[in-house]
């Protein structure tokens, strides 16, 4: 409900319909409490927890034999896996009742149709990847995709992230998840824009700091991003930066990082300018200009262009983003038959391959985007999160949004906001809290092996003991200068949602520098 309040409401109102809700989540939440079955799992333990899923599913034979003869691969590696898991072991290392995860299991199985939603509870770990394979594995084990209200859904972060991917803003294809290393495919757009692409895969997002701090990377131009706060170790982000020769921002505030750039261009906001956006579910929509852009800041394909002409290349005479939307449908296949007069009220849902296609409501109705058109079931063992806990940092910290902020570039600045949140907190269990003697609203120091922050203690219930919680909307609390920079090897993904941590009292270390205790 918090990071998606719209999705969360309509889970809601189905849960009031009667639908049946499984949760999975550390924290309870708002959608925790009217669950069916809620499991609390520790963090980091997701495909424990699937894969005791999929065990009593298989071994219960509550999966669906024809869909898995018919449209599935591999299924007798994965079910070999997934039966030798020990179900007491996995109770052990998710802190989730047996009995629990196969009721949860039992219910996804038997009701038709069933959907699965995840976040970043799931994608955010150094076993991303895997977390998603095991989510998916319950899909095709159960025939609960390719038909409407199935599937495996994630929910995107930004509103437009689906968007951006799917023109291209990913270091190893091109729009409409083209391969750059397709010989085919890189002559298409080399003859569309007139010059030679080169074949190989950029750098992620999380591996570009990397390569900055080591010099390989000599020049950065950020769009809408805002790494000194959002990426997990910002203090390695702040040490990258002054290697590179050139820092370029381009963004609607002057943001942390746009305040350590060489040169800063203002963009105009969705409510200045024309254009479209892709949400969750695909929907290609329109966006309107409300009114005209503030100061001196330009839509950013305005800009874009003129810094490209004046660089000296060709192809960048574009009069309108209705132009540009007009490039994308002739180079992207599933782009094609989506313009600006059919988008309409309502939007198109892609694939939407020619004029005359109504667009795709869900997807792999008929086969999977695979060479052989088939799911493939991928066996997956557990593996614990990249940093654990230990005596010197006992507790995990796992991070969050709150309902009332987003990232906090453009929400810190509404009074209204700050006026219902204004100030991190770092939520902690009672037990954890007695145990080292912290009472409600007392300031108090987390301190995690790459750094530390001051925080206003918020004594809960909703985070499990040995678990603390806290969002990363403060620059003034800055959260990820706590978290782990280890990535996911496929995904390269940062473990925001796992990093071992420890709280100190304020007062215990006045003491400690002046010779007194508490009295």
């Amino acid at each position: 409900m918090a990071a998606h309040p719209i999705i969360g409401r309509q889970i809601s109102r189905a849960v009031r319909n009667g639908a049946k809700l499984i949760v999975a989540d550390p924290r309870q939440t708002m959608l925790s409490q009217i669950a069916d079955v809620w499991l609390r799992h520790q963090p980091g333990t997701d495909v424990a927890l699937l894969n005791a899923m999929a065990k009593i599913i298989v071994e219960e034979k509550l999966l669906n034999t024809s869909f898995i003869e018919e449209r599935c691969d591999e299924f007798e590696a994965f079910a070999e896996t997934v039966t030798a898991w020990d179900m007491a072991l996995a109770e052990e290392i998710t802190g989730v009742p047996a009995k629990d995860i196969a009721e949860a299991a039992r219910m996804y199985a038997s009701i038709a149709p069933a959907t699965i939603l995840y976040a970043m509870g799931i994608t955010q770990h150094s076993h991303g990847t895997n977390n998603v394979r095991a989510v998916a594995n319950l899909a095709l084990l159960t025939g609960q995709i390719g038909k409407p209200s199935t599937g495996v859904n994630p929910l995107r972060g930004q509103n437009n992230v689906q968007g951006a991917c799917d023109v291209g803003a990913l270091p190893n294809v091109f729009p409409g998840y083209q391969k750059v290393d397709d010989p085919k495919i890189r002559k298409k757009f080399e003859k569309a824009w007139g010059c030679k692409l080169s074949p190989s895969p950029g750098l992620m997002l999380t591996e570009i700091f990397e390569a900055a701090h080591s010099g390989q990377v000599k020049a950065l131009y950020l769009m809408g991003e805002n790494p000194v706060v959002s990426e997990a170790d910002t203090k390695f982000i702040e040490k990258a930066i002054p290697h590179l020769q050139l820092l370029v921002v381009q963004d609607i505030f002057l943001t942390e990082t746009a305040q350590l750039a060489d040169v800063v261009l203002p963009a105009a906001s969705f409510a200045e300018k024309d254009g479209t956006f892709t949400n969750t579910e695909r929907r290609v929509q329109r966006v309107r200009k409300a009114i005209e852009p503030i100061g001196d800041s330009r839509p950013d394909w305005m800009i874009i262009c003129d810094i490209a002409k004046h660089m000296g290349a060709k192809g960048f005479d574009y009069e309108s983003p209705e132009q540009i939307m007009e490039e994308i449908r002739e180079l992207t296949p599933s782009y094609g038959g989506i313009t600006y007069e059919r988008i309409g009220q309502t939007g198109l849902q892609w694939p939407c391959p020619d004029l005359q296609h109504p667009g795709t409501p869900y997807l792999f109705a008929e086969k999977f985007t695979t060479p052989d058109g088939l799911g493939h079931f991928a066996p997956i063992t557990y593996s614990p999160s990249a940093e654990v806990t230990s005596r010197e940092y006992p507790l995990i910290l796992t991070t969050r949004r709150s309902a009332f902020h987003f990232h906090g570039v453009m929400t810190r600045k509404v009074d209204g906001f700050n006026v219902l949140r204004d100030e991190e907190q770092v939520e902690i269990n009672p037990m954890d809290a007695a145990a080292l003697d912290i009472e409600d609203g007392e300031m108090v120091k987390v301190v995690s092996r790459r750094g530390a922050v001051r925080a206003k203690a918020k004594i809960s219930k909703m985070t499990p003991p040995g678990v603390v919680s806290m969002t990363f909307h403060y620059s003034e609390t800055r959260t990820n200068v706590l978290t782990h920079s280890a990535l996911d090897p496929i995904a390269k993904i940062p473990e925001l949602k796992v990093c071992a941590v420890k709280i100190e009292r304020e007062i215990d270390l006045d003491a400690k520098y002046l010779g007194w205790g508490r009295g």
